[in-house]
């Protein structure tokens, strides 16, 4: 596991010690990069069920502002500092050890606003995926924002949530990736 571009190129990236998380491939994270815009002027992303980082720090070194972190597993959350550390992102990364849904609550309470989301929580915890609606929901995403959903190839997301719609499905072996942009016309 390595960053693929930006300012970190070629750096390797630690795994998650053990079986607990299922890293996304460096084929896979290439794929998905090339699918959202290779590189980004700013903005927050959000790394929800984070395992070592990767994506979120793949997302710093192609220019992402601030990335925000979240994971319980204990080794999980210990990897992500160690990483961000070795790629000297400690300044641009926000940790935090707690559930995923716990997590979004403190979000709106913050007035968060996110450009990028990551959402790759166990394969096994379907329901999980019913936090973009709750982000939209609560207005913590913003209307250029775009969502990266990771998923098994036999569940079936939603078309759209919220103004979000499914704009993009790309298969790779037994994983999918689903990209969500907001699509609403803007009002003149």
């Amino acid at each position: 596991m390595r960053v693929i571009a930006g300012s970190k190129k070629g750096l390797p990236l630690k795994a998650v010690p053990g079986m607990s998380t299922r890293p996304t491939t460096d084929k896979v994270k290439e794929s998905i990069f090339n699918m959202i815009g290779p590189y980004f002027d700013g903005g927050i992303a959000v790394d929800l069920f984070a395992g070592s980082g990767n994506l979120g720090i793949e997302s710093l070194s192609r220019g992402i502002e601030t990335c925000i972190f979240i994971e319980k597993d204990p080794k999980a959350v210990q990897t992500i500092k160690d990483n961000l550390m070795k790629s000297r992102l400690e300044d641009a990364g926000e940790i935090f050890k707690a559930d995923a849904t716990r997590a979004v609550k403190a979000f709106e309470k913050r007035e968060l606003k996110i450009d990028l989301l990551f959402v790759d929580p166990p394969y096994n915890k379907i329901m999980y995926y019913d936090l973009v609606q709750t982000l939209i929901d609560k207005g913590c995403m913003n209307d250029n924002a775009i969502i990266v959903c990771e998923h098994e190839k036999n569940v079936t997301l939603e078309k759209s949530y919220g103004d979000f719609e499914l704009v993009k499905k790309e298969i790779y072996g037994s994983t999918v990736i689903s990209i969500y942009r907001c699509l609403k016309e803007e009002e003149n």
